[in-house]
């Protein structure tokens, strides 16, 4: 029972430590941004970025490496319907093998994510450097050398007296 003890107490040490508490915080927060940036890239720029790759014939989700097999071609009580000289009719049709299209798809999405997320960042960045130098006072300006040498003037004739 005392290693079980002793167990619960580093986790509980561990767990209620500040870094694993930010941790949490941040992917809660990382997942709500998350949402924002996928539904500002779906729902804002792939609907015009769709139209202009459609009009030049673009549809990266078709794209793959396919293969052509030939399969005998079934009626509907399931045989093998056959031609005139007896030979079954074949039917070729293309099995995609690769589909490198959605990965392409994949790798655009990514990017425009990234993209967004920059942006955001930045923006977030300039707003937060705007608000720290409204914050801050005007620092005092350096004495002339005219206003410092009065001053070791006046301290020479305190020590004087």
């Amino acid at each position: 029972m005392g290693f079980v003890s002793k167990l619960a107490d580093e986790f509980k040490q561990f767990a209620l430590r500040g870094n694993v508490i930010d941790l949490a915080v941040g992917v809660v927060i990382g997942t709500a941004f998350t949402k924002i940036v996928n539904s500002l890239v779906s729902n804002l720029i792939l609907p015009p970025l769709n139209l202009l790759t459609s009009k030049f014939g673009f549809n990266f989700a078709n794209w793959a490496y396919t293969i052509r097999t030939e399969s005998p071609k079934l009626d509907a009580k399931g045989e093998m319907v056959k031609d005139a000289a007896g030979r079954p009719e074949m039917l070729v049709q293309d099995y995609p093998i690769l589909k490198y299209g959605p990965f392409i798809e994949t790798v655009v999405d990514f990017l425009l994510i990234s993209i967004a997320i920059f942006l955001f960042v930045k923006a977030i960045n300039a707003a937060k450097k705007r608000l720290d130098t409204a914050k801050t006072p005007d620092p005092v300006p350096e004495p002339s050398e005219e206003i410092l040498l009065l001053r070791q003037i006046r301290d020479s004739l305190a020590e004087k007296k």
